[in-house]
């Protein structure tokens, strides 16, 4: 089947419901949604800390929060897109509240705002443990709650559309790559093509290309391996945030439950499992030292003492108060038998956030005409080499906004493409092939989990190279050979994400931000 629509948005988190929701107003063409799952399964949902912004101009400005965010970014960020997101995100928060999103609020009618690592001020508006969740459910519902919007769940991004599918040649090097739409997998497990004249991709991240991660497992990195496999320019790929607190449940590793960071601004102090605190060695900020730092910590003290865990300790502060302000993350520990008010929570690092990503400009329009990319799936350079806790959820917002108003300036300036041809659905899958890929899949994720890590080398590195190499060789031919479906696809995009990973931190010859190598200890700054 054949679709056309005006907006293609691929992705259906905080970034493509905003985006979404902002386009419609304008009635100016078919707005098409495609969500992987279901509409209520995005990366967004897992986020409980909260959304960072300047409200409370009594003791906080634009200029702290800009200059916290250079820091956790280690100075690499973009300043002009750091300005961005700061100056605009409390129009953003008025944005959000006005779609039905709540925010925790004091008995004035203030915004209650949090504090957590790397910010100067209280600045985090939250609603209780579960503001990605509160964030998703208000969009959800603006979103069902409109005609223009066509939401179509279950449904599988293959490929996105370029000249390369008209029989022409592109290269990196090749100008005027122009977007026409994507080819999409329907529940039928057959690929129709979706011809748009504006492509969104809001794919989220790519945390499951690694074997414990704080993301779904949708997480596969659809967005960022598409836009590669297009040519189109991606950046920062070395810079993979792990949080450095997920609870630790050999049960549950896609998602591991994550021990949100207010839990540290809360007072939360991180310990070993005999009581002894380490932080005081790392970094004189102890437990609200940036994540990178407390990533780092953790990971040695437990490679140091033979430990897969160490313990955060929240026991010293009022029980009543924990259970106020953490409701979900108390019930979650007590459904296996940990009570946070009286016992450690035993937790450990994992794969949370992709700095890098498809490299975009202050409109969200990537290097491919016609194709803008949003949230966690894009690289806009505000988060540089780290990213400051909080940002990311109004990034999204913020960028949806420009990203929204510069596409309906252009999108009367492009047309359908009616000669892409329709895509080849030959080939089978037997049982024998689906055991393959799910081989792949675990192999990817220890690769990654032990040579492309918190800290890395050269020789870890490159061994994980020759492997991914291998594995590409491998899954390349069998998806030439076999029809596609949602496996074989989703194990192309955490191999080519993986190798981008790898290829980039090969490249980054020093310590910077979240790109720990032992071959070159030294920072940027210390040479």
């Amino acid at each position: 089947m054949v679709y056309k629509y005006d907006f293609l948005i691929i992705g259906a988190g905080v970034a493509g419901m905003s985006y979404a929701l902002k386009v419609a107003r304008a009635h100016k063409g078919k707005i098409c949604m495609i969500c992987k799952t279901s509409l209520d399964e995005a990366n967004t949902s897992f986020a409980q800390g909260g959304v960072a912004s300047v409200t409370n101009l009594a003791v906080d400005n634009f200029e702290k929060h800009i200059e916290d965010t250079m820091i956790a970014g280690d100075y690499i960020s973009d300043r002009a897109a750091v300005e961005q997101v700061v100056r605009q995100a409390p129009g953003q928060i008025e944005e959000l509240v006005n779609w039905g999103v709540n925010f925790d609020r004091k008995e004035d009618g203030q915004f209650d705002l949090h504090r957590e690592g790397g910010h100067s001020e209280f600045r985090i508006l939250h609603h209780a443990d579960d503001t990605g969740a509160e964030i998703q459910r208000g969009l959800m519902e603006a979103v069902r709650n409109c005609p223009d919007i066509e939401v179509k769940e279950n449904h599988f991004a293959v490929e996105i559309i370029t000249q390369h599918h008209l029989g022409v040649r592109v290269t990196r090097r090749s100008p005027n790559i122009r977007c026409y739409g994507a080819y999409v997998l329907n529940p039928q497990e057959k690929v129709d093509t979706y011809l748009a004249k504006v492509t969104v991709l809001c794919t989220g991240g790519c945390g499951a290309v690694y074997l414990t991660t704080s993301n779904p497992v949708i997480a596969t990195g659809d967005g960022i391996a598409m836009a590669y496999r297009a040519k189109a320019t991606v950046a920062d790929m070395e810079f993979v945030q792990f949080h450095p607190t997920v609870l630790h449940n050999p049960k549950e590793t896609h998602p591991a439950y994550l021990i949100t960071e207010a839990m540290r601004g809360y007072g939360g102090i991180l310990k070993l499992p005999n009581g002894e605190t380490f932080m005081e060695k790392y970094d004189e900020r102890l437990s609200l030292a940036p994540r990178d730092i407390v990533a780092r910590a953790i990971d040695k003290e437990m490679k140091i003492h033979g430990l897969d865990h160490v313990c955060l300790d929240v026991t010293h502060k009022p029980a009543d108060e924990t259970r106020h302000h953490f409701p979900n993350i108390y019930q979650k520990c007590l459904s296996i038998g940990i009570d946070i008010t009286t016992d450690y929570i035993p937790v450990r690092p994992a794969a949370h956030y992709m700095c890098g990503g498809i490299k975009v400009d202050l409109n969200g329009q990537s290097s491919i005409e016609g194709l803008y990319a949003l949230g966690e799936c894009s690289c806009t350079g505000l988060h540089g080499g780290n990213r400051l806790a909080s940002n990311s959820l109004i990034e999204a917002v913020v960028y949806a906004d420009t990203a929204a108003k510069d596409s309906l300036k252009h999108v009367d300036l492009y047309d359908w493409n009616t000669q892409v041809p329709e895509w080849n659905d030959e080939g089978t899958m037997t049982n024998e092939e689906k055991v393959l890929i799910t081989q792949s899949v675990k192999e990817v994720n220890q690769i990654m989990a032990n040579y492309v890590g918190i800290v890395r080398s050269d020789l870890r590195l490159h061994r994980a190279w020759d492997r991914l190499d291998m594995l590409y060789e491998e899954t390349e031919r069998l998806f030439k050979r076999v029809h596609a479906t949602r496996d074989i696809c989703e194990l192309r995009n955490i191999i080519n994400v993986a190798y981008l990973i790898t290829r980039w931190a090969l490249e980054r010859k020093e310590c910077r931000g979240l790109h720990f190598t032992t071959d070159y200890p030294l920072h940027a700054y210390d040479k």
